[in-house]
């Protein structure tokens, strides 16, 4: 049974709307993420793992994040013509629907690859690439019409300058795009405020609570979103399991919403999938404490499933959470009380997603590369049967 795409923003459409509900451009990895290690390996040394998966990592996570969600997804990203290329480029276009118009391939450039390696619920990465062979705003021109646009602010390449590789973001903003913004770890430790001065061209600013203190100079997450609410018309800062809080001041909106309880397996791509349902709730009109709730929630997803890319849900996987939870609400206690009133509205949405909608995927490089039982402790012989063909999206 092929699997039935949701559109959450039907009743936003116009004919004369933007073509695409997401733009995004960025580098794409070939991910390759081993499970369950005992530990890292000592040197000199080998050591199984209990699983492995393979899929495109990078920018990639947050458009096929945005993609299964049902947002209309346009990547501008450079591919190279080797096999992991080629993977990652027919995962992305035609498993995950995410559009590559803007996207391009060049001849003997090696594909990005990292190799992640998941310990004790944490990871450990190592990364292999090559700077693109064309920076992002030539290759991109003038951005396709979308709804909004999602960027990495940054200090060397600053969205409001002529000659940054990010101006299409801020081309993309004159045409009608909302700019949505998250910050990366500032390796040199600087923590420069004046990356803040990026926020002008901003509509929404969502880095993490130790990303938040630090550029502000904030003691606490809560002093820290109000010194971002003053740059930036939407304020978020996450907080890992404390949960989310944000500051509209659009419509003068305030909220905390606390994450679910789940039990964390891999964080990889956890801040891009929550961007992707906060997003989707800013362009469904949702008020802020849903828009958080349902982001929290889609975080939270994820991080129980081991992967990046891999573990984003779709609509399919929100569904049957929703089922689970409002069945079991009068035999849960507080806590499941709790949760079924703050997501009931839910419950309009809920019943107009298809049977056999979008669920999480299972991309691999090798057939039977997934989490499974433990290998044995001798070498066996290579499987005989690995398949570099094979992609398939898990169905309801």
């Amino acid at each position: 049974m092929s699997h039935q795409v949701y559109d959450p923003l039907a009743a936003e459409r116009t004919p004369d709307g933007p073509q695409f509900d997401v733009f995004l451009a960025g580098t794409v990895f070939l991910d390759i993420v081993f499970t369950g290690l005992p530990a890292m390996p000592a040197a000199g040394t080998e050591i199984w793992a209990e699983g492995m998966g393979s899929c495109p990592g990078g920018i990639a996570n947050l458009a096929i994040a945005t993609s299964r969600l049902g947002l209309r997804t346009s990547l501008a990203a450079a591919f190279g013509d080797d096999d992991y290329g080629d993977f990652c480029w027919r995962t992305l276009e035609e498993q995950e629907s995410v559009d590559l118009s803007r996207s391009r391939r060049f001849e003997h450039w090696h594909s990005p690859v990292t190799v992640s390696m998941a310990v004790d619920r944490d990871r450990s990465m190592v990364t292999h690439g090559h700077p693109s062979p064309l920076p992002a705003s030539e290759m991109i021109g003038n951005p396709p019409r979308s709804k909004a646009v999602i960027v990495s602010l940054s200090t060397d390449d600053p969205l409001d300058s002529p000659n940054s590789p990010c101006n299409w973001a801020e081309l993309a903003r004159r045409d009608g795009a909302l700019i949505f913004a998250d910050v990366g770890w500032d390796p040199s430790g600087s923590w420069s405020a004046s990356l803040l001065d990026q926020l002008a061209l901003c509509h929404a600013f969502m880095p993490n609570a130790v990303e938040a203190m630090a550029y502000t100079g904030a003691d606490t997450p809560r002093d820290a979103l109000y010194a971002i609410a003053d740059k930036v018309p939407v304020a978020v800062v996450t907080d890992g399991a404390n949960g989310a809080m944000a500051i509209d001041s659009v419509n003068g909106e305030e909220a905390f919403v606390p994450a679910p309880r789940v039990t964390a397996l891999d964080p990889t791509g956890a801040g891009d999938v929550f961007g992707a349902g906060f997003v989707l709730g800013t362009l469904s009109r949702w008020p802020l404490t849903d828009r958080l709730a349902f982001a929290q929630l889609c975080a939270a997803l994820a991080v129980q499933q081991f992967g990046g890319s891999l573990a984003a849900p779709g609509w399919g996987d929100i569904a049957d959470w929703w089922h689970e939870v409002r069945d079991s609400a009068d035999h849960s206690g507080a806590y499941g009380n709790s949760l079924a009133r703050r997501y009931a509205f839910l419950d309009k949405l809920v019943p107009a997603v298809p049977v056999g909608a979008v669920r999480r995927a299972a991309a691999t490089i090798a057939r039977y590369a997934d989490v499974g039982p433990k290998v044995p402790s001798t070498r066996p012989k290579p499987p005989e049967d690995e398949d570099p063909e094979h992609a398939s999206r898990a169905r309801a």
